[in-house]
């Protein structure tokens, strides 16, 4: 079959690979629709994070069942299924209380397992024709209708993106009436927008430097700060003063002491940039922790900070060795003077998609409103060069393995 295969830092190509097989009673092998480039794939074509050479990429994937092996009992050929990023087994301790992020079996390696990603065991990914599925019965959700149907992009995204930004606004306890602001307008902050929404937040802020983003998140009822507009504290600050003057000084004692946010989410991660030169045309260095540093000023004391964007134990391309070893200094004093609680980690993805799937058949959400190109398996080497480089427009690509180059 067709697959997608890392090659060296920034150079991806399609190759012919052995097509996948039943190699356990447990799976089912899958026929790919559709699959999706995220941007932690972009770690791995730059270099950020160690991957050996050959590996198919895709952690994102849909598609209908083309075999089944012996032991599967509930999936059958020709169901429609949407697979989670996270592979898990359905039965080990973490699995069993709801964390199949941790899983403890399916990965030799640590806990917690994937297609075609870094570290997390030996599972070929599915930006590809076919795409082997371990322990099918767990991990497969099927799906109603037919490939390419109106439900086609919003299904893929249940794979990784709408999940884990779900668990965002998890990590960051939002509940109805909160106050939100996120730090990162990619495909992950939109849909924590999008979950907050859903959730009842009563305000919420989307910073970025790309407006583009920024309008996306406003199509969903956020309020777009761009930091080339300056410090995006003192925007969302100025933006929130008329909420505190006009209710929160119904709440005795409350005053001006608590103009920030409830909840905070990080969905930029280590490359995030140093908001330290304001203006679209001088964007800063690379700070890793300027999300984390810039919501631990912005949250009030007794709110919840959500760490969705990635910060890897390895990296080769750190600014410094520290970085190199996942170690960044953060303002913790501060984060502990004000009581602050910080979640961190992956989606457990099995927790939420089968109640955002039936949110999505309900007309309830549109998650594909971040999809901004829909491409065949042979024009995905020269996305990846195009979304590496924050091309205009680039904000979630979809890769459609039935589709043929013009």
């Amino acid at each position: 079959m067709k697959a997608l295969v890392y090659k060296s830092k920034q150079h991806v190509s399609i190759e012919d690979v052995p097509d996948p097989r039943i190699e356990d009673a447990n799976d089912v092998v899958v026929k790919l629709t559709t699959s999706g480039i995220c941007g932690s794939d972009l770690h791995m074509y730059e270099g950020r994070s160690p991957v050996e050479a050959g590996l198919v990429f895709g952690h994102e994937n849909m598609g209908i069942v083309d075999a089944v092996g012996s032991s599967v009992k509930t999936i059958a050929k020709g169901d429609r299924v949407v697979l989670p990023f996270n592979i898990g087994c359905g039965f080990c301790f973490n699995c069993t209380r709801g964390y199949s992020s941790a899983c403890l079996t399916v990965n030799p390696e640590s806990a917690g397992g994937g297609y075609g990603y870094s570290g997390l065991g030996p599972f070929p990914g599915g930006q590809a024709e076919y795409l082997r599925v371990p322990f099918a019965d767990y991990n497969c959700l099927k799906l109603p209708g037919t490939p390419g149907d109106e439900f086609e992009d919003d299904f893929l995204l249940l794979s990784d993106i709408f999940p884990t930004g779900f668990h965002a606004t998890e990590l960051a306890k939002v509940g109805v009436g909160d106050t939100v602001a996120i730090f990162g307008a990619g495909p992950v902050g939109l849909l924590a927008a999008l979950s907050a929404k859903i959730k009842g937040a009563s305000e919420i802020y989307v910073v970025d430097s790309i407006p583009e983003r920024l309008q996306k998140a406003e199509s969903v009822g956020a309020i777009g700060v761009d930091v080339a507009n300056g410090d995006p504290v003192e925007q969302i600050l100025e933006l929130r003063k008329k909420h505190v003057r006009d209710v929160q000084n119904l709440r005795p004692g409350a005053g001006d002491k608590m103009p920030g946010v409830m909840c905070g989410i990080d969905a930029i991660g280590y490359e995030a940039k140093s908001d330290d030169k304001p203006g679209r045309d001088n964007v800063g260095h690379q700070r890793g922790t300027q999300a984390l540093e810039n919501l631990i000023e912005l949250v009030n004391p007794t709110g919840h900070i959500g760490i969705i964007g990635v910060y890897f134990p390895q990296d080769p391309g750190g600014k410094s060795q520290d970085e190199k070893n996942g170690i960044y200094p953060i303002s913790i004093g501060m984060a502990w003077n004000k009581g602050i609680t910080i979640g961190m980690g992956q989606a457990p993805v099995k927790k939420y998609n089968v109640y955002l799937r039936d949110l999505i058949i309900a007309g309830k959400a549109k998650p594909s409103f971040i999809v901004s190109h829909r491409i065949p398996l042979a024009e995905a080497p020269d996305a990846y060069e195009k979304f590496d480089k924050r091309s205009e427009g680039y904000t979630k690509v979809l890769i459609k393995p039935q589709l043929h180059s013009n």
